[in-house]
């Protein structure tokens, strides 16, 4: 039972981080490397201004707003200087190391001294379900507004980006512009997520963001593998799903006392099984048709 409770409060929180990267990632068909920047940023610039005695829900507002922040110079950088969407990213999180460094002071920022989080402000007295409490209503607020967004008129022309550019600027759609908006709720989402890890692990990190490009794939992937052709809020909350299914998985990977030092290679293959499921199924689908009709030519 801890280890569901466990998967589902660390789910919940990497969930939000998966769907800000399912918006670059399936709306604009970019994977934005940003992701591994962006995600430390929240918990640099939400666990500096902790420490200094900033109110624990405006320090968090304060890792998204960050996070918006360093998604607009990655847009910035793609849309006007027409740099590819790969070394945008990276461009981006590269100078990202730097900036949390300079924000933190040093390489671990502990949280642990007394210091009020979005946790303590609602706890329970159990901090796996305070996680969980909070993981959700802020899940519930992110969908219900970007659910909102993507149905307005301006959403919609984002969406529009992403399907067909061409069309879309044959619509009078500014396909930059709408690029950059998506840059900017995506990786303002990864920070807010990054910031409220930053708040339940109790310390923010320099290297707290690798891999989590990675992770969010996995999540996004292993939601497309289990329910398909959904509306596009149904979708971010089979992330949801996906996300807690993810940390089981890893759980239970650690349960079985695989060396934690091999996670990032699990991660990798993991992903890649995910990614190359539909092919194999496909293919093992049509070796099977194929076999069926030669058993029917044969009788």
């Amino acid at each position: 039972m801890s280890i569901l409770t466990s998967s589902i409060s660390q789910g919940l929180l990497w969930s939000i981080m998966a769907i800000g990267v399912y918006l670059t990632f399936r709306i604009l068909d970019i994977a934005d490397m940003t992701a591994e920047g962006s995600f430390p940023l929240g918990a640099a610039i939400t666990a500096h201004s902790l420490v200094h005695g900033t109110n624990p829900i405006v320090a968090t507002l304060y890792g998204f707003i960050f996070g918006a922040l360093a998604g607009l110079v990655s847009g910035i950088l793609h849309t006007k200087l027409k740099i590819p969407d790969l070394l945008t990213g990276i461009l981006t999180m590269t100078g990202l190391y730097s900036v949390n460094l300079f924000i933190m002071g040093q390489a671990n920022l502990s949280l642990l001294s007394n210091v009020k989080t979005v946790f303590t402000l609602f706890s329970t007295g159990n901090s796996t379900t305070d996680t969980i409490i909070v993981g959700a209503v802020v899940l519930a607020i992110v969908i219900a507004l970007l659910v909102l967004y993507f149905n307005t008129q301006m959403g919609l022309a984002a969406r529009a980006v992403g399907d067909n550019q061409a069309m879309a600027a044959a619509n009078g759609i500014n396909n930059d512009n709408m690029k950059i908006i998506v840059y900017m709720v995506s990786n303002g989402l990864i920070a807010l997520s990054g910031s409220l890890m930053a708040q339940t692990n109790g310390y923010a990190d320099i290297s707290m963001g690798i891999g989590t490009l990675v992770i969010a794939l996995a999540a996004i992937i292993i939601a497309e593998i289990l329910l398909r052709n959904l509306s596009f809020g149904q979708r971010l909350l089979t992330i949801i799903v996906g996300a807690i299914i993810y940390r089981l998985i890893i759980a239970g990977v650690l349960w079985l006392g695989v060396d934690p030092n091999a996670l990032r290679l699990f991660y990798a293959l993991m992903l890649v099984v995910f990614l190359s499921l539909p092919l194999i199924t496909k293919e093992y689908k049509t070796i099977k048709a194929r076999r069926e009709n030669s058993k029917r030519m044969e009788d």
